[in-house]
């Protein structure tokens, strides 16, 4: 009789054991999802290389995404009453934005969703001069005079290998890089807003110094990359680290 009730008695022990390790792993999958940085990336109006490109966020382990292909240059932010996300990731180059969807946009960042920009993204909006502060630059696709100020068109140059530099090695954004070398497009004669913050330089004749910067715009903050132009930059391990951690800062999680 001791014999058997004993037995119960570890029987009863071993169940729960059993039943915490398995709450404990399930609380562990949870928390695991839950720290996932949900991210829209937002394309259209330039062709690039999907394939090659959103390897770039298949290669995220913290990251959660999907693309957001617009038909309608801005449809995005129509209706935002069921917003998800925590970080915009821009690779569009598109035009059209009412100003119901201009408001829209600002209503997020004044929320505190993050702001990734990348590339061509900074030709967006020509028409919408708030655009330009909320990035901090402009690529103007042909000249145009703004309050009495005449900006030149931008130029670019495919394919060229770029020297970059690191300005802030203490920024999470860059912190644990080095200055590296990419095969890019470079951009120049685009106006760049003086009070970004510069994390990345170059010395490259056909681009503007400035590769990548930050800055906050409400309550937002925001990052943007110059660089990204196709398959051999999308790949280079300096470049998909340097997204991840722009990712990780604008939603807040640079710690």
């Amino acid at each position: 009789m001791k014999r058997d009730t004993q037995l119960l008695i570890w029987l009863f022990l071993t169940a729960l054991v059993c039943s915490c390790s398995t709450f404990s792993s399930h609380e562990d999958f949870v928390d695991e999802q839950q720290e996932k940085t949900k991210v829209v990336v937002v394309t259209a109006g330039h062709d690039f290389e999907r394939e090659a490109f959103f390897a770039i966020f298949d290669s995220f382990d913290n990251v959660q995404y999907v693309e957001a292909e617009q038909k309608d240059d801005s449809e995005i932010f129509e209706d935002i009453a069921g917003w998800d996300y925590d970080v915009i990731v821009l690779y569009n180059m598109t035009q059209k934005i009412s100003p119901k969807r201009q408001a829209n946009f600002k209503k997020l960042l004044d929320k505190g969703v993050g702001l990734v920009g990348l590339h061509h993204s900074i030709a967006n909006f020509q028409d919408w001069p708030e655009y330009r502060n909320i990035i901090g630059a402009k690529y103007y696709l042909k000249a145009t005079t703004e309050n009495g100020v005449t900006y030149p068109r931008g130029e670019y140059e495919h394919d060229v290998d770029i020297n970059v530099y690191v300005a802030d090695t203490t920024h999470p954004v860059t912190r644990g890089l080095s200055d590296f070398v990419v095969n890019d497009e470079t951009y120049s004669k685009w106006t760049f807003d003086s009070g970004n913050h510069v994390l990345l330089t170059t010395d490259h004749p056909a681009s503007n110094r400035q590769l990548a910067w930050v800055r906050n715009y409400r309550n937002a903050r925001v990052c943007f990359i110059q660089l990204g132009h196709g398959p051999r930059g999308y790949a280079n391990p300096d470049y998909r680290r340097l997204i991840k951690q722009a990712i990780d800062f604008c939603a807040g999680k640079d710690d």
